[in-house]
């Protein structure tokens, strides 16, 4: 009996803890959304929007002054996930190629 009143105690005492990680993605969750109607972007398949998570991340941090960047890499970035997204949405290209080309390699 007290091995499972110590677990109960475990569980209740993490409990907050993973309530506030849920509101937190929840959150996020819902700003990226935001970001995705508002750039007109919101009924991009799931796997593209994956692809491009990081970069509204980087234009919702922009928009709320968090940084600013001049950076000619950024930059160039921003003009590859416009264009590939915009070329998926015209229909110039298929999914697949979009989520290629904007696909980050890491170092």
């Amino acid at each position: 009996m007290t091995n499972a009143a110590k677990k109960l105690n475990l569980v209740t005492k993490h409990e907050p803890i993973l309530i506030s990680i849920f509101r937190k993605a929840e959150k996020e969750y819902k700003e990226l959304e935001e970001m995705f109607s508002l750039i007109g972007w919101g009924d991009l398949p799931d796997e593209l929007k994956f692809a491009i998570e990081t970069d509204v991340k980087g234009y919702i941090d922009e928009l709320n002054g968090r940084y600013s960047t001049t950076c000619a890499g950024v930059q160039r970035r921003r003009e590859s996930v416009d264009f590939w997204v915009n070329s998926y949405l015209d229909g110039i290209c298929s999914l697949d190629t979009a989520l290629n080309a904007l696909k980050v390699t890491k170092l």
